[in-house]
């Protein structure tokens, strides 16, 4: 099926308006989602109670509010909210172009594809080839769906990306956590170096790794359907802490089987190499071995016959 585009908007570009459509970049279809149902087997309803009255609401008779204090609300029309909302732009504003990596991932968050609209052609591709060229990505705002968004739009494998960007107060920052400092040997950064390089790969395959959870589920429907009782294992009980061990030691018995694999390979040996050295321990072994009688009876016996 074709891809459907989202939305259709104009990427700015200093005096350059870039005709584009958006897409959605990802789609929510990775987990396994169950009903709510009564022990009867039908599906049950939801009901919103009125906590004051106990008395189910209905959706019309609803109201948005927002809590000002302890138990006291503010309450707001769906004009008023309407009112509120950011107003929707058809564009997309870059406001600069800054280092690809200056951009932590920990602010990213929903991604959509920009494909270049009727005669965006041109201009979409200049734009994405110079952000190729300079090493840079582009910071911009975006008014969507009632709200307003950083984003950035940095040139991908086939195409330009934008990336819905986090705000500062919603990311919580890690000086919270009060994390604890140690020294750190050289001797141990240098296994730990060691360590990183002998499993270190050049690129990233998303289709080396699959949901194994969602395929292990997917089965136990499958065989819930098929009549089948699905066996309870009982999972090993959390511990408070990881056990403690000797650093060096970890780091080098990480290092270790890698190791001993490399030198139980044998050395690779050309076969016309292989099978002159064959030939020569059979002569060998040939000249320096005397015939026992009992075989040259026989042999001699054949000859005979012959």
């Amino acid at each position: 099926m074709a891809a459907r585009s989202i939305a259709s908007l104009s990427l700015s570009f200093g005096l350059v308006s870039i005709p584009v459509k958006v897409y959605s970049a990802t789609e929510s279809a990775a987990s396994v989602s169950f009903n709510l149902l009564h022990n009867c087997g039908s599906r049950v309803k939801q009901q919103y109670l009125c906590i004051k009255e106990s008395i189910p609401v209905e959706r019309a008779d609803m109201v948005k509010g927002y809590e000002f204090e302890k138990d006291r609300y503010v309450m707001f029309t769906p004009a008023e909210l309407k009112a509120m909302e950011e107003a929707p732009r058809s564009t997309i504003d870059i406001v600069s172009f800054i280092p690809l990596a200056a951009v932590d991932p920990i602010y990213y968050d929903k991604a959509y594809y920009l494909a270049p609209d009727k005669r965006g052609a041109k201009p979409y591709g200049l734009l994405l080839e110079a952000m190729r060229e300079s090493g840079r990505c582009a910071l911009a705002r975006w008014a969507w769906k009632g709200k307003q968004y950083v984003v950035q739009v940095r040139p991908g494998e086939d195409g330009l990306v934008l990336q819905q960007l986090l705000y500062a107060e919603e990311v919580r920052s890690m000086k919270e956590l009060g994390i604890e400092t140690a020294e750190i040997h050289k001797p141990e950064l240098q296994l730990a170096l060691q360590l990183i390089e002998q499993i270190s790969e050049d690129s990233y395959d998303p289709a080396a790794f699959e949901d194994e959870e969602k395929k292990r589920i997917l089965a136990a429907i499958d065989d819930k359907i098929a009549g089948k009782q699905i066996v309870v294992t009982e999972g090993q009980e959390p511990t408070g802490g990881a056990q403690v061990i000797d650093l060096v030691d970890a780091l080098r018995a990480s290092l270790a089987p890698r190791k001993a694999a490399a030198k139980a390979a044998p050395t690779p040996v050309a076969p016309a190499v292989a099978e002159v050295k064959e030939r020569k321990a059979a002569k060998r072994a040939g000249a320096a071995a005397p015939v026992p009688a009992a075989v040259e009876q026989p042999a001699a016996r054949a000859r005979a016959r012959k």
